[in-house]
This record gives structure tokens, sequence and C-alpha cells, in this order.
């Protein structure tokens, strides 16, 4: 490729990324542009910051190793106006139990969630799955294989994390090994109430097939 201006850099990446409509790794951007990793990671920083100084109605978001342009949660009310999108339901006070568990503790598997929370979890966790937070990601090599299950990207979205680094450190649980949460959704420590992370769907947090809603 012809040596560009940083100007004409960034668009270039602003189109990829518009036209994919879904996160897009950073290797696939670099493999277009002929351009290393390190220098690509940089303009996509510089568009980032952009977007959030400027205050503009598009924002752009790094997960993980990809990178994706979504509507800026700060006008999700109009947006979801415009295009008739209903407001996603908050999850349930076991479905955030379960999500906790599974986001601290993946892989894991069916069983184990129904250990710490004492009750079965299996109609929460497919929940979970319709709402593309967690999904299967193998079988465990024991007797039975159970399935193990992860959090995915959409959870990353959702919660506005860029990786599973992100995620505070979480409190011991006790004696018991129970996991308690408080009525807004966070998780007792066993010395003191402790927030982890906001476990609460944040109020313009979107799912699949409501991206236009961020």
């Amino acid at each position: 490729m012809e040596t560009l201006e940083m100007r004409e850099i960034e668009s270039a990446i602003e189109g990829i990324l518009f036209a994919s409509g879904e996160p897009v790794h950073v290797d696939r951007i670099c493999v277009a542009m002929e351009m290393d990793r390190s220098t690509v990671e940089q303009v996509l920083q510089r568009l980032m910051d952009y977007y959030a100084y400027e205050r503009r109605g598009i924002r752009l978001l790094h997960i993980e190793d990809s990178w994706q342009l979504c509507s800026s949660p700060d006008y999700a009310d109009v947006i979801r106006k415009a295009f008739e999108i209903r407001k996603p339901a908050k999850l349930s006070q076991p479905a955030l139990e379960v999500l906790t568990i599974v986001a601290y503790y993946q892989p894991t598997t069916r069983a184990y969630v129904d250990q710490i929370r004492g009750v079965d979890s299996s109609y929460t966790m497919g929940l979970l799955q319709e709402r593309k937070l967690i999904e299967e990601c193998g079988r465990l090599q024991v007797p039975g294989r159970p399935h193990l299950y992860r959090t995915t990207k959409h959870f990353l979205r959702a919660f506005h994390l860029n990786s599973l680094d992100d995620l505070p450190e979480m409190p011991d649980l006790g004696s018991d090994g129970q996991m308690r949460l408080t009525d807004d959704g966070q998780i007792v420590d066993p010395s003191e109430t402790a927030g982890v992370f906001g476990i609460d769907l944040p109020e313009n947090a979107a799912f699949p097939g409501e991206d236009n809603a961020e």
C-alpha cells in the first residue's frame, strides 16, 4: 500500500470498523492496511480518544484483541426511541449470582455453580446463554464429561470491560463457600460488605439484536 497520511489511515480504519458492524480483530486490520500491529493500535487508540473527547455520537470499543464501533451510551434513549427498541430487562437475582460465578471461576461447570449457590441453576444458565452472556467452551475431562462454560465478548461489552483482567478482585466467599449478594446485586464480603463489580446491568447495556441502542 502506498504511503498514507495519518488522516487517511484513520479514515480507512474507521471505514473498516463501520462496514463490519461487528468486533474486528486487530490482526485483520493490520493485514488490510499492510501495517504493523503497534501502529494500528496507536491509530485505534487515537480514534477512541477522539470520539470520547469530542462527545461524538459513536464510540470505539476495545474488546480483548478486537475493536468495534457502536453508538454512544449518552444517546441510548433517543436511539431507542428512533428505532422503537425496548430497553433490555434487568437480570434477576439468580441470574446475577450465576453470571458472577461464571465470570470469576471460568471455565466452570453447571455442577460447580450449583454447588456454590446451593440450588439448581440449569434454567438460569440457559437464560444467560440465550442472552449470549455465557457460552459452552468444551467439556471437563472427567466421567460424564460435563460442559464447561465461560463468559462471552457480549458480556465484556455489556459491562464495559476491555478484558476479564478488568474484573475487580473477588472477596473470599467465607468458610461455608456460599456467595451472597446485596439487594443491589453486589457480592457480600464475609468480613464487610464490598462492591466487586457492577453486577447489575448498566442502563445502556446492549445485547445481541440491540447493538444500536448502546
